[in-house]
Protein backbone atom coordinates (compact mmCIF):
# COMPACT_ATOMS: atom_id res chain seq x y z
CA UNK A 1 0.00 0.00 0.00
CA UNK A 2 1.21 3.46 -0.82
CA UNK A 3 0.77 6.50 1.39
CA UNK A 4 0.26 9.37 -1.04
CA UNK A 5 1.40 12.87 -0.30
CA UNK A 6 -0.88 15.30 -2.07
CA UNK A 7 0.63 17.04 -5.08
CA UNK A 8 1.25 20.72 -4.47
CA UNK A 9 -1.28 21.93 -6.92
CA UNK A 10 -5.03 22.14 -7.21
CA UNK A 11 -6.81 19.70 -9.47
CA UNK A 12 -10.39 20.42 -10.40
CA UNK A 13 -12.88 17.67 -9.62
CA UNK A 14 -14.39 16.22 -12.77
CA UNK A 15 -17.64 14.31 -13.04
CA UNK A 16 -18.23 10.98 -14.68
CA UNK A 17 -19.38 12.71 -17.84
CA UNK A 18 -15.81 13.93 -18.35
CA UNK A 19 -14.69 10.43 -19.15
CA UNK A 20 -16.73 10.13 -22.30
CA UNK A 21 -17.00 13.69 -23.53
CA UNK A 22 -15.19 15.23 -26.48
CA UNK A 23 -15.40 18.40 -28.47
CA UNK A 24 -16.26 18.51 -32.14
CA UNK A 25 -15.35 22.02 -33.24
CA UNK A 26 -13.88 25.36 -32.35
CA UNK A 27 -15.88 28.13 -30.74
CA UNK A 28 -17.80 30.60 -32.79
CA UNK A 29 -16.38 33.81 -31.33
CA UNK A 30 -13.05 35.36 -30.47
CA UNK A 31 -13.83 35.21 -26.74
CA UNK A 32 -12.54 32.37 -24.61
CA UNK A 33 -15.29 29.84 -24.03
CA UNK A 34 -16.47 29.31 -20.48
CA UNK A 35 -17.21 25.65 -21.20
CA UNK A 36 -15.51 23.23 -18.84
CA UNK A 37 -12.81 20.89 -20.24
CA UNK A 38 -14.27 17.75 -21.71
CA UNK A 39 -17.78 19.08 -21.17
CA UNK A 40 -19.01 17.79 -24.49
CA UNK A 41 -20.05 21.22 -25.77
CA UNK A 42 -19.32 22.38 -29.30
CA UNK A 43 -17.06 25.17 -28.05
CA UNK A 44 -13.33 24.99 -27.44
CA UNK A 45 -11.79 26.64 -24.40
CA UNK A 46 -9.54 28.83 -26.52
CA UNK A 47 -10.14 31.72 -28.86
CA UNK A 48 -11.27 31.13 -32.41
CA UNK A 49 -7.95 32.48 -33.69
CA UNK A 50 -5.86 30.16 -31.50
CA UNK A 51 -8.08 27.24 -32.39
CA UNK A 52 -7.52 27.95 -36.07
CA UNK A 53 -3.76 28.14 -35.50
CA UNK A 54 -3.70 24.74 -33.81
CA UNK A 55 -5.93 23.19 -36.45
CA UNK A 56 -3.66 24.51 -39.19
CA UNK A 57 -0.74 22.55 -37.72
CA UNK A 58 -2.50 19.34 -38.68
CA UNK A 59 -1.77 15.94 -37.21
CA UNK A 60 0.68 15.81 -34.30
CA UNK A 61 2.34 12.41 -33.97
CA UNK A 62 3.10 11.26 -30.43
CA UNK A 63 4.96 7.98 -29.88
CA UNK A 64 4.91 6.30 -26.48
CA UNK A 65 7.93 4.79 -24.77
CA UNK A 66 6.57 1.27 -24.33
CA UNK A 67 3.23 0.48 -25.93
CA UNK A 68 0.40 1.75 -23.67
CA UNK A 69 1.92 0.98 -20.29
CA UNK A 70 0.51 3.12 -17.50
CA UNK A 71 3.75 5.04 -17.02
CA UNK A 72 4.27 8.75 -16.61
CA UNK A 73 4.39 10.42 -20.05
CA UNK A 74 2.12 7.67 -21.46
CA UNK A 75 -0.96 7.30 -19.26
CA UNK A 76 -1.68 11.01 -19.05
CA UNK A 77 -1.43 11.34 -22.85
CA UNK A 78 -4.03 8.59 -23.21
CA UNK A 79 -6.17 10.36 -20.63
CA UNK A 80 -5.79 13.78 -22.25
CA UNK A 81 -6.91 12.27 -25.53
CA UNK A 82 -9.89 10.35 -24.16
CA UNK A 83 -11.01 13.07 -21.76
CA UNK A 84 -11.16 15.52 -24.64
CA UNK A 85 -8.42 17.85 -23.40
CA UNK A 86 -6.61 17.90 -26.75
CA UNK A 87 -9.86 18.60 -28.57
CA UNK A 88 -10.59 21.35 -26.06
CA UNK A 89 -7.48 23.06 -27.49
CA UNK A 90 -8.19 22.08 -31.12
CA UNK A 91 -5.22 19.69 -31.28
CA UNK A 92 -5.22 16.65 -33.55
CA UNK A 93 -2.92 14.24 -31.70
CA UNK A 94 -2.20 10.86 -33.27
CA UNK A 95 -1.12 8.36 -30.59
CA UNK A 96 1.37 5.74 -31.80
CA UNK A 97 2.80 2.93 -29.62
CA UNK A 98 6.56 2.70 -29.19
CA UNK A 99 8.15 -0.68 -28.56
CA UNK A 100 10.60 0.17 -25.80
CA UNK A 101 13.62 1.14 -27.90
CA UNK A 102 14.33 4.76 -26.96
CA UNK A 103 17.06 4.95 -29.61
CA UNK A 104 14.43 4.42 -32.31
CA UNK A 105 12.09 6.97 -30.72
CA UNK A 106 14.86 9.57 -30.57
CA UNK A 107 15.76 9.00 -34.23
CA UNK A 108 12.13 9.49 -35.25
CA UNK A 109 11.92 12.75 -33.29
CA UNK A 110 15.24 13.87 -34.79
CA UNK A 111 13.89 13.18 -38.28
CA UNK A 112 10.60 14.96 -37.58
CA UNK A 113 8.55 11.82 -38.24
CA UNK A 114 7.43 11.99 -34.60
CA UNK A 115 6.79 15.49 -33.31
CA UNK A 116 6.67 14.74 -29.59
CA UNK A 117 7.23 11.85 -27.22
CA UNK A 118 8.67 10.67 -23.91
CA UNK A 119 12.45 10.56 -23.74
CA UNK A 120 14.39 10.72 -20.49
CA UNK A 121 16.80 13.60 -20.13
CA UNK A 122 19.64 11.09 -20.35
CA UNK A 123 18.21 9.70 -23.62
CA UNK A 124 18.04 13.22 -25.04
CA UNK A 125 21.68 13.81 -24.14
CA UNK A 126 22.93 10.58 -25.69
CA UNK A 127 20.78 10.94 -28.82
CA UNK A 128 21.94 14.47 -29.52
CA UNK A 129 25.56 13.61 -28.73
CA UNK A 130 25.42 10.80 -31.28
CA UNK A 131 23.93 13.12 -33.91
CA UNK A 132 26.62 15.71 -33.23
CA UNK A 133 29.39 13.10 -33.41
CA UNK A 134 28.10 12.04 -36.82
CA UNK A 135 28.22 15.59 -38.13
CA UNK A 136 24.50 16.29 -37.84
CA UNK A 137 22.54 19.04 -36.13
CA UNK A 138 20.77 17.83 -32.98
CA UNK A 139 17.03 18.42 -33.18
CA UNK A 140 15.75 16.53 -30.12
CA UNK A 141 14.67 19.24 -27.69
CA UNK A 142 13.79 18.45 -24.07
CA UNK A 143 10.83 20.56 -22.98
CA UNK A 144 9.68 19.18 -19.61
CA UNK A 145 10.21 16.77 -16.73
CA UNK A 146 8.16 15.82 -13.68
CA UNK A 147 11.03 15.01 -11.32
CA UNK A 148 14.79 14.56 -11.05
CA UNK A 149 14.19 11.09 -9.64
CA UNK A 150 14.67 8.23 -12.10
CA UNK A 151 13.06 4.85 -12.70
CA UNK A 152 16.20 2.71 -13.01
CA UNK A 153 17.00 0.66 -9.90
CA UNK A 154 19.02 -2.25 -8.65
CA UNK A 155 17.36 -5.11 -6.77
CA UNK A 156 19.20 -7.51 -4.50
CA UNK A 157 18.45 -10.36 -2.18
CA UNK A 158 17.05 -9.03 1.12
CA UNK A 159 20.15 -10.29 2.96
CA UNK A 160 22.29 -7.62 1.23
CA UNK A 161 22.29 -4.53 3.45
CA UNK A 162 25.31 -2.77 1.91
CA UNK A 163 25.90 -2.57 -1.84
CA UNK A 164 29.56 -3.54 -1.36
CA UNK A 165 28.21 -6.98 -0.45
CA UNK A 166 27.51 -7.68 -4.13
CA UNK A 167 31.27 -7.97 -4.68
CA UNK A 168 31.97 -11.60 -5.49
CA UNK A 169 28.39 -12.09 -6.66
CA UNK A 170 26.50 -11.95 -9.98
CA UNK A 171 24.64 -8.90 -11.28
CA UNK A 172 22.11 -9.39 -14.07
CA UNK A 173 21.25 -6.62 -16.52
CA UNK A 174 19.05 -6.21 -19.60
CA UNK A 175 20.92 -4.72 -22.53
CA UNK A 176 23.35 -2.74 -20.38
CA UNK A 177 23.78 -1.56 -16.81
CA UNK A 178 21.98 1.81 -16.61
CA UNK A 179 24.22 4.82 -16.16
CA UNK A 180 22.43 5.82 -12.95
CA UNK A 181 22.94 2.36 -11.47
CA UNK A 182 26.64 2.45 -12.38
CA UNK A 183 26.92 5.87 -10.71
CA UNK A 184 25.14 4.59 -7.61
CA UNK A 185 27.43 1.57 -7.31
CA UNK A 186 30.46 3.82 -7.71
CA UNK A 187 29.20 6.17 -5.00
CA UNK A 188 28.62 3.17 -2.76
CA UNK A 189 32.26 2.16 -3.18
CA UNK A 190 31.60 -1.07 -5.07
CA UNK A 191 34.62 -2.51 -6.92
CA UNK A 192 32.94 -3.61 -10.15
CA UNK A 193 35.95 -5.71 -11.14
CA UNK A 194 34.82 -8.04 -8.36
CA UNK A 195 31.24 -8.28 -9.66
CA UNK A 196 30.30 -10.78 -12.35
CA UNK A 197 27.97 -9.07 -14.83
CA UNK A 198 25.70 -11.11 -17.09
CA UNK A 199 23.06 -10.15 -19.65
CA UNK A 200 19.69 -11.67 -18.74
CA UNK A 201 16.11 -11.75 -19.97
CA UNK A 202 13.00 -10.14 -18.54
CA UNK A 203 12.05 -12.70 -15.87
CA UNK A 204 12.72 -11.04 -12.48
CA UNK A 205 12.36 -14.33 -10.60
CA UNK A 206 15.94 -15.18 -11.56
CA UNK A 207 16.81 -13.00 -8.58
CA UNK A 208 14.48 -14.68 -6.10
CA UNK A 209 15.58 -18.11 -7.40
CA UNK A 210 19.20 -17.24 -6.71
CA UNK A 211 20.46 -17.36 -10.30
CA UNK A 212 21.72 -13.81 -9.81
CA UNK A 213 22.17 -11.90 -6.56
CA UNK A 214 21.54 -8.45 -8.04
CA UNK A 215 19.31 -7.39 -10.92
CA UNK A 216 18.64 -4.10 -12.69
CA UNK A 217 15.06 -3.03 -13.31
CA UNK A 218 12.51 -0.24 -13.09
CA UNK A 219 11.12 0.84 -9.73
CA UNK A 220 7.52 0.64 -10.97
CA UNK A 221 7.80 -2.72 -12.72
CA UNK A 222 9.81 -5.65 -11.37
CA UNK A 223 9.41 -4.89 -7.63
CA UNK A 224 5.65 -4.75 -8.10
CA UNK A 225 5.61 -7.96 -10.12
CA UNK A 226 7.60 -9.77 -7.45
CA UNK A 227 5.53 -8.28 -4.64
CA UNK A 228 2.37 -9.60 -6.29
CA UNK A 229 3.98 -13.05 -6.28
CA UNK A 230 4.76 -12.75 -2.58
CA UNK A 231 8.50 -12.51 -3.23
CA UNK A 232 10.66 -10.07 -1.26
CA UNK A 233 13.63 -8.14 -2.65
CA UNK A 234 15.69 -5.15 -1.55
CA UNK A 235 15.29 -2.14 -3.86
CA UNK A 236 18.19 0.29 -4.27
CA UNK A 237 17.34 3.64 -5.90
CA UNK A 238 20.07 5.89 -7.36
CA UNK A 239 18.24 9.00 -6.12
CA UNK A 240 18.97 7.92 -2.56
CA UNK A 241 22.68 8.20 -3.39
CA UNK A 242 22.35 11.66 -4.91
CA UNK A 243 22.40 10.38 -8.50
CA UNK A 244 20.55 12.43 -11.13
CA UNK A 245 17.66 11.08 -13.16
CA UNK A 246 14.36 12.12 -14.68
CA UNK A 247 10.81 10.87 -14.99
CA UNK A 248 8.01 11.83 -17.34
CA UNK A 249 10.21 13.93 -19.61
CA UNK A 250 8.95 15.03 -23.02
CA UNK A 251 11.00 15.84 -26.10
CA UNK A 252 9.96 17.53 -29.33
CA UNK A 253 11.49 18.02 -32.75
CA UNK A 254 13.09 21.46 -32.40
CA UNK A 255 12.29 22.63 -35.94
CA UNK A 256 8.62 21.74 -35.51
CA UNK A 257 8.49 23.38 -32.07
CA UNK A 258 10.06 26.58 -33.38
CA UNK A 259 7.45 26.74 -36.13
CA UNK A 260 4.52 26.01 -33.80
CA UNK A 261 5.28 27.32 -30.28
CA UNK A 262 1.63 27.82 -29.27
CA UNK A 263 0.85 24.24 -30.25
CA UNK A 264 3.69 22.91 -28.11
CA UNK A 265 2.34 25.02 -25.25
CA UNK A 266 -1.12 23.58 -25.67
CA UNK A 267 0.04 19.96 -25.99
CA UNK A 268 1.88 20.30 -22.68
CA UNK A 269 -1.04 22.21 -21.17
CA UNK A 270 -3.51 19.42 -21.90
CA UNK A 271 -1.06 16.68 -20.98
CA UNK A 272 -0.09 18.28 -17.66
CA UNK A 273 -3.76 18.78 -16.80
CA UNK A 274 -4.36 15.08 -17.44
CA UNK A 275 -1.35 14.09 -15.32
CA UNK A 276 -2.57 16.15 -12.39
CA UNK A 277 -6.07 14.70 -12.78
CA UNK A 278 -4.86 11.10 -12.95
CA UNK A 279 -2.43 11.58 -10.04
CA UNK A 280 -5.33 12.25 -7.69
CA UNK A 281 -6.07 8.99 -5.79
CA UNK A 282 -9.80 9.31 -6.47
CA UNK A 283 -9.17 9.35 -10.24
CA UNK A 284 -6.59 6.59 -10.63
CA UNK A 285 -9.09 3.81 -11.33
CA UNK A 286 -10.86 5.89 -13.98
CA UNK A 287 -7.58 6.70 -15.73
CA UNK A 288 -6.47 3.06 -15.67
CA UNK A 289 -9.80 2.16 -17.28
CA UNK A 290 -8.94 4.58 -20.09
CA UNK A 291 -5.49 2.99 -20.45
CA UNK A 292 -7.05 -0.47 -20.68
CA UNK A 293 -9.14 0.64 -23.66
CA UNK A 294 -6.21 2.06 -25.64
CA UNK A 295 -5.85 -0.01 -28.80
CA UNK A 296 -4.03 -3.32 -28.93
CA UNK A 297 -2.37 -3.22 -25.57
CA UNK A 298 0.14 -5.84 -24.39
CA UNK A 299 0.17 -3.97 -21.06
CA UNK A 300 -3.32 -5.13 -20.16
CA UNK A 301 -2.82 -6.48 -16.63
CA UNK A 302 -5.06 -3.99 -14.86
CA UNK A 303 -3.77 -4.64 -11.35
CA UNK A 304 -0.14 -4.36 -12.40
CA UNK A 305 -0.76 -1.24 -14.50
CA UNK A 306 -2.42 0.35 -11.48
CA UNK A 307 0.72 -0.44 -9.48
CA UNK A 308 2.92 1.06 -12.21
CA UNK A 309 1.01 4.35 -12.30
CA UNK A 310 0.63 4.56 -8.52
CA UNK A 311 4.35 4.00 -8.03
CA UNK A 312 5.43 6.53 -10.66
CA UNK A 313 2.96 9.28 -9.76
CA UNK A 314 3.94 8.81 -6.11
CA UNK A 315 7.61 9.09 -7.06
CA UNK A 316 6.85 12.43 -8.70
CA UNK A 317 4.90 13.64 -5.66
CA UNK A 318 7.62 12.58 -3.22
CA UNK A 319 10.47 14.10 -5.24
CA UNK A 320 9.35 17.55 -6.42
CA UNK A 321 11.50 19.63 -8.70
CA UNK A 322 13.43 22.56 -7.21
CA UNK A 323 11.80 24.93 -9.70
CA UNK A 324 8.48 25.23 -11.52
CA UNK A 325 6.34 22.09 -11.71
CA UNK A 326 7.05 20.23 -14.96
CA UNK A 327 10.25 22.12 -15.74
CA UNK A 328 13.75 21.05 -16.71
CA UNK A 329 16.33 21.61 -13.95
CA UNK A 330 19.61 22.88 -15.49
CA UNK A 331 21.61 21.62 -12.49
CA UNK A 332 20.19 18.16 -13.06
CA UNK A 333 21.30 18.30 -16.70
CA UNK A 334 24.82 19.17 -15.55
CA UNK A 335 24.85 16.16 -13.23
CA UNK A 336 23.53 13.88 -15.97
CA UNK A 337 26.19 15.12 -18.40
CA UNK A 338 28.86 14.20 -15.86
CA UNK A 339 27.42 10.73 -15.32
CA UNK A 340 26.93 10.01 -19.03
CA UNK A 341 30.49 11.12 -19.76
CA UNK A 342 31.89 9.05 -16.89
CA UNK A 343 29.89 5.85 -17.22
CA UNK A 344 28.81 5.76 -20.87
CA UNK A 345 32.00 7.08 -22.46
CA UNK A 346 30.35 10.16 -23.95
CA UNK A 347 32.13 13.50 -24.42
CA UNK A 348 29.33 16.00 -24.00
CA UNK A 349 30.02 19.65 -23.26
CA UNK A 350 27.65 20.89 -20.56
CA UNK A 351 27.19 24.33 -22.14
CA UNK A 352 26.18 22.68 -25.40
CA UNK A 353 23.92 20.21 -23.58
CA UNK A 354 22.03 23.03 -21.88
CA UNK A 355 20.93 24.27 -25.32
CA UNK A 356 19.18 20.93 -25.89
CA UNK A 357 16.61 21.78 -23.22
CA UNK A 358 14.24 24.68 -22.66
CA UNK A 359 11.60 25.81 -20.17
CA UNK A 360 9.97 28.38 -22.43
CA UNK A 361 6.94 26.14 -23.00
CA UNK A 362 6.46 25.03 -19.38
CA UNK A 363 6.77 28.64 -18.25
CA UNK A 364 3.90 29.51 -20.57
CA UNK A 365 1.50 26.85 -19.26
CA UNK A 366 2.23 26.38 -15.54
CA UNK A 367 1.68 28.93 -12.78
CA UNK A 368 4.22 29.57 -10.03
CA UNK A 369 2.12 27.45 -7.66
CA UNK A 370 2.23 24.45 -10.00
CA UNK A 371 -1.32 24.71 -11.35
CA UNK A 372 -1.88 24.46 -15.08
CA UNK A 373 -3.02 27.65 -16.79
CA UNK A 374 -6.40 26.60 -18.18
CA UNK A 375 -7.68 27.93 -20.46
CA UNK A 376 -4.81 29.80 -22.15
CA UNK A 377 -4.66 33.51 -21.41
Amino acid sequence: MFIRTRLRHTVAALGAAVLVASLSACGGSDDKSSASPGSGTTDSVISKARCATNKAVGKITYMSGYYWQASASILEVIAADKLGYYKDLCLDVDLQPGQGDTTVNAKLVQAGKVQIGPLSEQDILTANAATLANGGTPKVLGVSSYSNAGLDILMTEPSITDLKQIEGKTLGYKGWVPVSVSAMLDKAGVDMTKVKQVKVGYDPTILTRGQVQALTGFVSNEPNLLKDQGKEVKVWEPKDFGVAGSIGSFAVNSDWAKAHPDTVDDFLRATFKAFQYCAEPANIAACIDLQQKQGDNPSDDKAHQTDVWTTESQLVADNPLPGRWGSVDPANITSLVGDVNTYAGSKIDDKVAQTWFTNRYVDAVVNDDGTVIWPPK
